[in-house]
Order: structure tokens, then C-alpha cells, then sequence
């Protein structure tokens, strides 16, 4: 009888005892999206851009990569950027843990108005996706910015500048240049991205060469930052000579500023 007893006492105990709590704020991956929308980009590069992002984060494969991690979700946050990021180029902070919350999150991408500006500051897009990851509230293994563009930095601090300060707080840049109509002023935008953009463990330079490649890229881009895991068809960022990372700003001091001389401002 007394066993009965203590048995029936250590049940009522279990019955009352409080479940573990699950941490909100711990995910796998923080993933930055920064897009570029400078002039530079016309409206057909842009639609596609816009399109490629919207279908890689509904796509199945993205889906399962954000499932299979130790906590099966990841942050996201989007923004767009030209000389400057304004406030209403935001979308905020989201977890995204299966189709449900990744579609909704590319229903507020495909929403978005099609829009430019003047400008090319690829070092204000890093230095705005810096202060997006201190300041989420959430604890992850890997911090990522994931930054697409289609010319050099030219407007804001030295993007070098930036990106090492990025670097330095463990932040993982990753570099998508968009070469459908390369510049000639700049012959290898891949090289300068993995020069004077990129950096941190793992980070990749994956570059669009054609306008069919950019839904496949950009899927590819986001499963492989989500997964941690490497692919071989990716430029590194430890290849070549060194770029001139300062390119951007000459050329716009040669071209732009003797007669857009508003271009900072």
C-alpha cells in the first residue's frame, strides 16, 4: 500500500511539473536579403530579380532546407537598396518554419512596388544588414547577408570599409552580381564581389549571366546559405588578383559627379 501510494504521489508530481520552455529566439540561420533597385537596373532585370526571390522561397527544396536544420527555422528579412535604403524599402524580421510562413513571406515581396534610384551604395546595404542582425532579438550560429547587384560601390563609405567591419562582428556576406548587361567600365563584377564585397566562413559569389538563370541562382543561393552546405560552381572568395575596390567611386567621379554633383545628398 505505501508503494501504491508513493507510486500515485510521483504521478500527480509528474502531472503538475512544467514542460521545458521552448526559446522563441533561438533558429538556425538570421539571413539578410538585400536587393539592389539602383537605375542601373532596368525594369525587366528587376521583375526578374523580384520574381527569382519570390519563387526560391516558396519552392519545395528551400522549404525542406529550412526544416532540416537542428531547429528547422531560420529568420528572414528583406530590403531594398540603391544610394540610400529607405524605411519603406523594409520588410521586416520573420521566421520562417515551413510553406506557410515562407509563402506569406514572399506574398510581401511580389507585393512590393516596382521602383529606382540613383545610386549604387553597396557599403550603406551592408552597413544597414549589420544593424538588421544586432539588433533582431534572435540567437543563431550564423549571421547572413545575402547581397545582390549589378555594378560597383559608388556612392557612401569605401564598401571594403564596411564589409570588414561587418566581418569582424561574424557576419557572413555572400555576393549575387547580376552581369545580364555588364558595364563596360567594369569588366569582371564577379571578381569585384568576391574582392571588395564578400567575406566570412563559407561565403560564396554565385554570378547571373543570363536572365534564364536567375529563379535557379537565386533558389540555389538561398538553400545554400540556409544549409551551411557548399557548392563547387560558386566563385570563391580567395581566387585571382585583387580588384580595385574603389573603382566604383573613380568612375563616378569621372562620370557622374560634374553633372549630378546631388549624388550623396
Amino acid at each position: 500500500m505505501l508503494k501504491l501510494l508513493s507510486l500515485l504521489a510521483c504521478l500527480a508530481c509528474a502531472e503538475v511539473a512544467p514542460m521545458p520552455a521552448i526559446d522563441s529566439t533561438a533558429i538556425d540561420v538570421e539571413l539578410v536579403l538585400a536587393v539592389d533597385i539602383s537605375q542601373s537596373m532596368d525594369e525587366g532585370e528587376f521583375a526578374l530579380q523580384r520574381a527569382g526571390y519570390v519563387e526560391a522561397l516558396r519552392h519545395p527544396n528551400f522549404i525542406s532546407a529550412v526544416r532540416s536544420g537542428p531547429r528547422g527555422r531560420i529568420a528572414l528579412a528583406y530590403f531594398e537598396w540603391a544610394g540610400v535604403v529607405r524605411d519603406d524599402g523594409v520588410i521586416a524580421w520573420q521566421v520562417i518554419d515551413g510553406a506557410d510562413s515562407a509563402n506569406a513571406f514572399a506574398d510581401k515581396i511580389a507585393g512590393r512596388p516596382f521602383r529606382s534610384f540613383r545610386g549604387t551604395s553597396i557599403s550603406g546595404a551592408l552597413g544597414f544588414g549589420a544593424g538588421l542582425l544586432e539588433k533582431n532579438g534572435f540567437s543563431a550560429s550564423r549571421r547572413v547577408i545575402d547581397i545582390s547587384g549589378d555594378g560597383p560601390n559608388n556612392a557612401g563609405l569605401p564598401v571594403a570599409l564596411t564589409r570588414d567591419a561587418a566581418l569582424a562582428k561574424g557576419i557572413v556576406i555572400n555576393g549575387l552580381p547580376i552581369l545580364i548587361s555588364p558595364s563596360p567600365s567594369i569588366s569582371r563584377l564577379d571578381r569585384y564581389y568576391a574582392d571588395c564585397v564578400t567575406g566570412g566562413p563559407g561565403s560564396f559569389v554565385l554570378p547571373i549571366y543570363a536572365a534564364s538563370e536567375f529563379s535557379t541562382a537565386i533558389r540555389r543561393k538561398l538553400i545554400q546559405e540556409v544549409s551551411g552546405v557548399g557548392d563547387a560552381e560558386s566563385i570563391r572568395v580567395d581566387a585571382e588578383a585583387p580588384t580595385d575596390c574603389l573603382l566604383g567611386e573613380r568612375l563616378r567621379q569621372r562620370f557622374s559627379d560634374p553633372y549630378f554633383p546631388e549624388l550623396d545628398r
